[in-house]
Order: structure tokens, then C-alpha cells, then sequence
């Protein structure tokens, strides 16, 4: 496999996507410019953010699952909401963490890089390995207030520890897509507050037990269907 080559095409398309967004800045900027002030200096308001902050304390209700336990959670920074969840019928268990847009000025940043800190430091390690992007799809028939399918991609990874191996599934959810990039989500909410609109974000981390040295694969169905339903519920009721 041409390693040198997967590597320039990767960061050939952030490349891209940050040029997109420097430029959708310049246009943006060049009228608040000329009219003695600037659109970031005051950011719309988040309509929703009361929703988004009680996340925090209550989590999100999934169907098919039930929470045996939810607590706000420090994790780096900031404070995210910590869910243990069982498949109802089934022995199957997950990790749900989210963090919710907290103010007008909240971008996402570092939030992927505190989920490993967090276990690293919980576990005692946390080695990824076969990382890769995955995408999966929210249908009209999930959520009746989507005027199309929501397609979103994600990161989706094994994370080995000391005591148990996951299989993670990472993105920033908003209402009409998700990513794992905060460029992805900045690019969107720039083109939204043209429109003088935000688009809320939650970032969503998920760990699903699986065996160690085991092949992400085999947790796809369960975890990709999991991700559908957190997507689907966060777009119906908060996003």
C-alpha cells in the first residue's frame, strides 16, 4: 500500500475544506468590514441552547436502550454527560458520552484528544488501533422533521486499555449531518449565519466492550445502529 500517497490525499482534502473556509470568512467578513463592525464580535444566539445545556444533567433518552446510570463527568475542560446504557432484551452494554454546544462563542476544538486523555487516565492506557471513517445514515421515517436522509460521517476506531477493549464511534453531531472535523461543522455554521441562523453541535463519543485484538468489523452492526439512533433522537429533540 502507498502510505506516502493515502497521506498526501488526506491532508490534501483538509487543505481544501480550509481554503473553503478562509474564503467563505473573507466574503463573510469584507461587508461587516465596510460597515464599521464585525459579525464574530457578537454571534447570533443559539435557539436551542437551554436544550443543549440540560444535557448535561439528564443525558438523552434512547429507544431500544435504557440508562442504568448518568452523571456529568470532567473530562479535560470541560463537563460532558456520562451515560451507561444496556440494549434492552440483549447483554449488550455501551459508553455514551456527549458535549454539548455551551454558548453562542463555543466552537469544537480539542474534544477527541481529551476523550483519550480521559482514558489514558481511567484505564491506564488507551492504544488505538484500525482507525478509520465510516459513514451511516439517519432516514425521514427515523425523524419526521428531516426533509431528507442525514448522512454522517464519523471515526470509528479500537481502543485497547488494561482492562477492556472498545470500539469507538466519534463525530459532532448537528441537525442535517455530522463529522468528526471542526472544520466540517465551522464551514456549515458560517454558511448558516448568512442566513442569520446557527447549527448547533454535540459531540458524540460511544464505546461498545468487544474482544481484545478483535476486529472492529464484527461491532459495526451494533455500534453504527446505535450511532443512527443517538443522531436520530439528538436531531428529533434538541438539535
Amino acid at each position: 500500500m502507498n502510505y506516502s500517497k493515502l497521506f498526501k490525499e488526506r491532508y490534501f482534502s483538509q487543505a481544501i475544506v480550509l481554503l473553503l473556509l478562509l474564503l467563505l470568512l473573507a466574503i463573510g467578513a469584507v461587508p461587516g468590514y465596510l460597515k464599521g463592525h464585525w459579525q464574530w464580535q457578537k454571534p447570533q444566539a443559539i435557539a436551542n441552547l437551554k436544550e443543549l445545556k440540560q444535557i448535561r444533567q439528564t443525558g438523552i433518552t434512547l429507544p431500544g436502550w435504557q440508562t442504568t446510570e448518568q452523571a456529568e463527568q470532567q473530562i479535560g475542560e470541560h463537563k460532558w454527560s456520562l451515560q451507561l446504557l444496556k440494549k434492552q432484551d440483549s447483554q449488550t452494554e455501551a459508553v455514551l458520552l456527549l458535549l454539548p454546544q455551551s454558548g453562542p462563542r463555543t466552537q469544537p476544538q480539542v474534544e477527541w484528544t481529551e476523550i483519550n486523555g480521559w482514558g489514558r487516565a481511567r484505564w491506564g492506557r488507551w492504544d488505538i488501533a484500525q482507525n478509520r471513517s465510516v459513514e451511516f445514515t439517519v432516514k425521514r421515517s427515523q425523524v419526521k422533521e428531516l426533509t431528507a436522509e442525514t448522512t454522517v460521517k464519523a471515526m470509528f476506531f479500537r481502543a485497547a486499555t488494561r482492562e477492556q477493549t472498545f470500539a469507538v464511534l466519534q463525530w459532532y453531531a448537528w441537525r442535517n449531518g455530522g463529522n468528526p472535523s471542526p472544520l466540517q461543522w465551522l464551514l456549515v455554521d458560517q454558511i448558516a449565519q448568512w442566513h442569520n441562523q446557527r447549527v448547533a453541535w454535540v459531540a458524540v463519543s460511544i464505546l461498545v466492550p468487544m474482544e481484545p485484538l478483535g476486529q472492529i468489523e464484527t461491532i459495526w452492526p451494533e455500534i453504527g445502529s446505535l450511532g443512527e439512533t443517538v443522531q436520530a433522537v439528538l436531531t428529533a429533540s434538541i438539535l
